[in-house]
This record gives structure tokens, sequence and C-alpha cells, in this order.
């Protein structure tokens, strides 16, 4: 519990993070790989490069000192970044590293403003939150009989190219091993080390049914923008996997994990390669209740880059009750007569009627798709309680404001 006395302080630093709080984390990174160039393999240096990752520990500085002691809020946050922090392997020896050089980031920023008081509120804060993360992370390695960053040799065994951007790879353990278990909407964590030595780790949803001999991931090629670079290990990935090719990856963690199991309607709205893990989840209720209802609403920008139609084809077949919508951004109204397919944006109100109060409501996709799409639900009377989401990327805790 943090003291009343470095609450006041912490509570004096809100303006103050809000307009300084970009530059003490980009001061924190540069400062810290300086002189731990090692943690450069623990981070993605793409979002390092267009600044997410910066503005992400910004949002997170700000909306931790807003709610420190408001644990409805913060605790479902920490775990995500619990789960996300499990995937590459962090450890708890790197919470005094990290700490420093954040601490060192504020009094470099504020200069004077930051006095000896206000630099101990926050190494009080740090180090409550420190010790929840470490306690939720070191309790995520022994439910998986983990150790931190183990990775394991799978064997690529089937490609399919899904869409334009999109390939799904089946993968195999080389040891022959139980594969691992996994709940539907779940990640993975791929290790490509390139040819300069650099070692980067990525999230790749799991987007397939827990099955006992493979694990399927799909990976979509990022492509540079104005704003970002090529994704690396999305693109080394799409030219150099082959048939039979070794990856490295770890155990799969993630705390966005539908109810596939329940009997009560569930709702599925995904964007983009938002679709991936959804298809993780309806592959599942398929196996184990496919009378259930569900609705599965899917933005894209074309049938071209429709990735895992083949799933939604044979999950039809199987479900006779999955009601399934797809809008197409390029595409007219008058170009098709299917009544499940839409032409613009995906709006709630095209979407299929629901039991409010029984269903819950999940969310995949780019962030702007989903602020709309939540803002839209709660107009329309879902209960916020029922509403779920999953950020790819650098978490922003106010993304929905």
């Amino acid at each position: 519990m943090i003291s009343r006395k470095a609450r006041s302080y912490i509570d004096a630093s809100v303006p103050v993070l809000r307009e300084y709080g970009l530059a003490i984390t980009r001061t924190f990174y540069r400062n810290m790989f300086a002189a731990h160039p090692e943690f450069s393999n623990l981070f993605n240096m793409g979002n390092q490069a267009n600044g997410a990752q910066q503005q992400s520990l910004a949002s997170a500085v700000f909306a931790y000192a807003t709610n420190i002691e408001n644990a409805a809020a913060l605790d479902p946050v920490i775990r995500r970044i619990a789960h996300k922090h499990a995937s590459v392997g962090i450890k708890a020896e790197h919470y005094p590293i990290v700490g420093h050089y954040l601490l060192g980031a504020i009094q470099e920023v504020l200069g004077e403003a930051a006095t000896p008081a206000i630099i101990a509120a926050w190494d009080e804060a740090y180090a409550e939150l420190a010790t929840a993360l470490i306690n939720i992370e070191n309790a995520l390695y022994r439910q998986t009989q983990t150790v931190p960053g183990e990775l394991r040799d799978m064997r690529v065994t089937k490609i399919r190219v899904e869409s334009e951007d999109i390939k799904a790879f089946v993968l195999e353990a080389v040891d022959g091993q139980a594969i691992s278990a996994f709940k539907p909407g779940q990640y993975l964590s791929v290790a490509v080390k390139f040819e300069d030595g650099a070692t980067q780790l990525r999230q790749y949803s799991l987007s397939d049914a827990p099955h006992p001999q493979y694990l399927q991931i799909s990976v979509k090629r990022e492509q540079s923008t104005d704003n970002k670079p090529a994704g690396r290990v999305s693109n080394w990935l799409h030219k150099h996997i082959q048939l039979g090719s070794l990856i490295k990856v770890t155990h799969p963690f993630g705390d966005f994990t539908p109810d596939t199991e329940s009997t009560n309607p569930i709702v599925l709205l995904s964007a983009g390669v938002g679709i991936t893990p959804m298809i993780s989840v309806v592959n599942r209720i398929a196996q184990v209740n496919p009378v259930r209802e569900v609705i599965f609403a899917h933005a894209v920008k074309s049938l071209a880059w429709h990735a895992h139609r083949s799933d939604l084809d044979l999950a039809r077949k199987r479900m006779p009750n999955l009601q399934t919508l797809t809008f197409y951004k390029d595409l007219a109204e008058a170009d098709h007569t299917d009544p499940s397919i839409c032409a613009g944006r995906m709006l709630v109100s095209r979407l299929p009627v629901w039991p409010l109060d029984q269903a819950s409501v999940y969310l995949c996709g780019p962030v702007k798709f989903m602020q709309e799409q939540w803002r839209a639900l709660l107009e329309a009377g879902v209960p916020a309680a029922r509403l779920h989401r999953e950020v790819f990327g650098p978490e922003l805790l106010n993304y929905l404001d």
C-alpha cells in the first residue's frame, strides 16, 4: 500500500506527467538501452522506432498515477502487461534496472522540479507496481511449468497463404513432447535471430482450436508506412520460413480468453488481422458446442485481404446458429447479393440482434476500430461489463477515452 505521504506527491505529479511524460519515457529508453544493449532483445525495436512504445509507457505511467488506489481499474491492465512480460521472459531481476533508469529519466527531464521527496514517492510507487507484476509473472511461470525466456523448437509442417498479407504456419514439436496447452485468444512469441546478431521476439495469435499435435499461428506482414518501419520479424518470417523450417517459440500466454465453453450467446467482432484469435475461438466452439448462438462479424479492406475464409465456411457448415457478417471497405452495395456481406465500415446497427444481458462481446482489431465499436456498443445498451478487447502492440491504457 502506498504511504499517504507518497500518495500526496504522486497526486501532485499528475499534471506534470501529462506535460512531460513522453519526454521522460524517451529519455528512459535512450539511457537504459545505452547502458544495457542486451535489453533490446526483450523490446520491440520497431515500436521504439515509431514511438509507440514510448507513448505506451507514458500513458501507463499517467494512468498508474491517476488510478493508484483504484484496483478495479489497474488490476486488469497489470495482468495484461504481466502476460506480455512472461511471453518475452521478463525476470524479477530486470525490475530494479528498469526502475533505476525510469527514476533517473524523471530527474533528468524535470531537473530541480524533481525534488528528493517526489523521487522518493515514485520510488515507492514503482516498487509496489514491480512487486505486483513480479508476483503475477512468477505465478504464470509456475502454472505453465516454464522458466523465463524458455524457448521450444518447432517445425513448420504446413503453410497457407490466407490473404494478401497474412500467412498461417502450422507448427509441430521437434522433441515429440506434448503440445503446449492454451486457451483460444492467447498468443505465443516467436524468436528470430538475425544475421547482425540481434534477436527479436514478436507475439502472434494462435489461430486454430487447441490440438494435441500442432499449434497454428497467423502472421501479418507489416509494411512500412510514413510513421513506422516495416515489421522486421513478420517480413523475415514471410520471406524465409519454408516447409520443414525450425523456429523457436515460447509457451502461449495472454489474458484475452473468450469463454468458449459456455452455452450463452457470444459476439465476436474483429477487423484486419484481429480475425486470428477469433478464428481460434469459433473453431473451439464448433468442437464443444456447435449449436451455440454465435455472431461473428469482421471488417476488412476487400476479399483479397480477408484471411481465414475457409475456416468460416467450415464453421458455418458445422454450426447452425452461427451468424456471420463481413464488412468490405472496398465494395459497392450493388456488387453483391449475399446478405452476409456489407459495404463500408462495421456498424453496430447492422449487426444481428442479441440478448444484451446474456451475451459477452469480444473485440479485436486496430485501436480506432475498437474505439468506434466500443462506444457504439455502449450507446446501443451493451453493459460495459460484457465488453472485452484484445490490443495488438503496445497497450495504451486510455485508448478508449
